[in-house]
């Protein structure tokens, strides 16, 4: 009887930390958000790659916790701008880093 409480005890401690090990916090994501930033990134980054007055592959785009970072190198302010706008389009975007450079 006590050996079916204490695997009982046992059990109930592992899935605990288990389930605490996919928590997030401020500088880590949750297993959820890391999911959805890496949806997110593929989402823009599909997006940029569509639009033909921007060069998505001189691009780069990461997500952490719904704030994408655009970085790269593009040839114009221009193409900056429609990268940064088209960006902030996609749906679950909640912020917009632009770390992209003038070549």
């Amino acid at each position: 009887m006590k050996t079916r409480r204490v695997g009982k005890l046992i059990t109930g401690l592992i899935v605990a930390v288990a389930l605490a090990a996919c928590a997030g916090t401020r500088q880590k994501e949750s297993t959820g958000e890391y999911i959805d930033d890496t949806t997110l990134t593929t989402k823009v980054k599909a997006v940029l790659l569509d639009d033909p007055t921007v060069s998505g592959l001189a691009v780069n785009v990461e997500s952490f916790k719904g704030v994408v970072q655009l970085s790269g190198f593009v040839k114009t302010p221009a193409e900056r701008d429609r990268a940064v706008e088209l960006a902030r389009k996609v749906g679950g975007v909640k912020q917009v880093k632009n770390d992209i450079l003038i070549r």
